[in-house]
């Protein structure tokens, strides 16, 4: 076991730095901070073929995707609210973790999962924080306590002087550490148990 966990981020749009990717960079650089090892896939790298179960063979980038999270010790995931839910792009990556199915641990199956929407309203970052908990659920992860919900109408990244928004950097950083604390936490229970 690598002394320096794992942390997969996956997010963002077709659109290069957006919100989403923005924060979802953001919040591996403080799980780096924490001492972890993260692998991002973002946007460009999630534009895939639609998800097909019925066929086997995959190509690089989704052989690439679905080996980083077999490997991976905990999750952040980093989305727009498109219509008061994820993105298509962002499902359809996600339903490649059906090639884990098999696996010793089952889809997410003991790994925690940060979870990060951007949107202009409470409205649709309220709504999609609870679809993509579902979907986190579904696949049998562990959502951390705290989503980070980033407004994107206003100064969020302002590359001025400034800085990003405190605010918005101090969520993104409790997603991290609680990614990170959990990873932890389990790593302790396995060592116990052995």
């Amino acid at each position: 076991m690598n002394p320096q966990p794992l942390i997969v981020g996956i997010g963002g749009t077709t659109r290069v730095g957006s919100t989403s990717e923005r924060a979802l960079r953001m919040t591996l650089a403080a799980a780096q901070a924490l001492g972890a090892r993260t692998r991002v896939f973002g946007g460009a790298e999630l534009q895939l073929p639609h998800y097909d179960p019925a066929t086997a063979a995959r190509g690089p980038r989704e052989t690439e995707l679905v080996q980083a999270l077999r490997e991976a010790d905990g999750v952040i995931i980093a989305s727009p609210s498109y219509h008061g839910s994820i993105s298509g792009l962002l499902k359809n990556a996600l339903d490649y973790i059906e090639d884990l199915r098999t696996d010793s641990r089952v889809y997410l199956e003991s790994r925690a999962v940060g979870c990060i929407v951007c949107a202009e309203g409470p409205q649709a970052m309220g709504a999609t924080v609870a679809a993509l908990r579902a979907i986190v659920h579904s696949l049998r992860g562990w959502p951390t306590p705290y989503a980070a919900m980033v407004h994107t109408n206003g100064p969020a990244f302002d590359s001025g002087p400034q800085g990003p928004d405190p605010a918005v950097v101090q969520q993104l950083e409790l997603v991290a550490a609680q990614v990170i604390e959990f990873v932890k936490m389990r790593r302790a229970l396995v060592a116990a148990s052995s």
